[in-house]
């Protein structure tokens, strides 16, 4: 039987299916140079760590004296995807992406790379068995999610002497933070048998949501004797649902966090919130220092970490100041 050969027209050029996989599979390259046109697809900006890491990016480029050209996808993935295309369309240089899920974003990713523009990804990555790092996007620069949950669950066992009824506020559904932080939280507190959760519910990192959800928990669980939240602002939402149930948050009900926003070390300073762990939203600097690397013709690792620091009731007095 004739082999048959496909052949694939890609920018002016005429590929065999062969040699089309092959290009494809070759993650894009920059040219270096002094300025770059950057993109910044963020997510959304409705809490203060969004818009702290917005103004990171923001004043990087000012900086530098690069062009940003940002997007904001209000929270929605579809509009993440449009906005992505429309930074292609542009022809920018490099795109900064946060992608809100894993696999929704997936699409946007790989158009980048055929478009022959490399894509970097920022706090949130995207499903690893779709889309690979070195491959398909440059890297992905963020915290460890998996580690923040084990540190919360770390600090709760032996706040609580391994023994507490957990309300668990989720952050959004289908995001690398929510999916991982519960992963790092639920290994760690499975082997002590006195830890329990008891309801487990997104609140969309979002404070409003995450005090509605807490409400409702909190009324279906009157046994609740903590709350891990996947965020800060859902943490400040669930202090004032117990607030409004006539329960005291940090006497009653034992809170663990992450993010380590303003908000909350100032909770924790009063009382009324036990501990967060950090994820810096200060991402500029080392995002643009890799893109820099990156046309400079290194190899850059799959994953940059941040060292996130841990706050509670032994340290917030001296870095609130300092906090976002």
């Amino acid at each position: 039987m004739r082999r048959r050969e496909f052949l694939i027209l890609t920018g002016g050029l005429i590929l065999t299916a062969g040699s089309a996989r092959e290009a494809l599979a070759q993650l894009p390259k920059i040219t270096k140079k002094d300025t770059y046109r950057v993109g910044f697809a963020q997510t959304e900006s409705n809490n203060p760590w969004r818009i702290a890491q917005t103004k990171s990016m923001q004043d990087e480029a000012k900086k530098r004296g690069w062009q940003l050209v940002y997007t904001d996808a209000a929270g929605s993935a579809a509009k993440q995807v449009a906005d992505v295309n429309s930074m292609i369309a542009q022809k920018v240089d490099a795109i900064f992406l946060a992608p809100r899920e894993e696999k929704p974003l997936i699409p946007a990713v790989m158009q980048a790379k055929r478009a022959g523009i490399p894509v970097i990804l920022l706090d949130r990555s995207v499903d690893p068995s779709l889309a690979k790092a070195g491959e398909d996007y440059v890297t992905f620069i963020g915290s460890d999610f998996i580690e923040e949950g084990r540190r919360a669950g770390e600090w709760l066992v032996k706040t609580m002497n391994g023994k507490a009824n957990i309300i668990e506020l989720q952050g959004t559904t289908g995001s690398s933070p929510a999916n991982d932080r519960r992963k790092g939280f639920a290994d760690f507190i499975k082997d002590h048998a006195g830890m329990k959760i008891v309801a487990s519910q997104s609140g969309d990192f979002a404070r409003d949501k995450g005090r509605q959800v807490a409400e409702t928990l909190l009324q279906a669980n009157p046994t609740a004797t903590a709350i891990y939240a996947h965020n800060d602002e859902m943490a400040i939402g669930a202090i004032a649902a117990l607030e409004a149930a006539g329960k005291k948050p940090g006497t009653d009900v034992t809170i663990v966090s992450i993010d380590g926003t303003r908000d909350a070390l100032q909770a924790i300073i009063d009382g009324k919130m036990g501990a967060t762990v950090e994820c810096s939203p200060f991402f500029g600097p080392i995002a643009f220092d890799t893109l820099v690397r990156f046309g400079g013709g290194e190899t850059i690792p799959p994953k940059i970490i941040n060292q996130d620091r841990f706050f509670d009731r032994a340290n917030a007095k001296q870095f609130v100041a300092e906090a976002y």
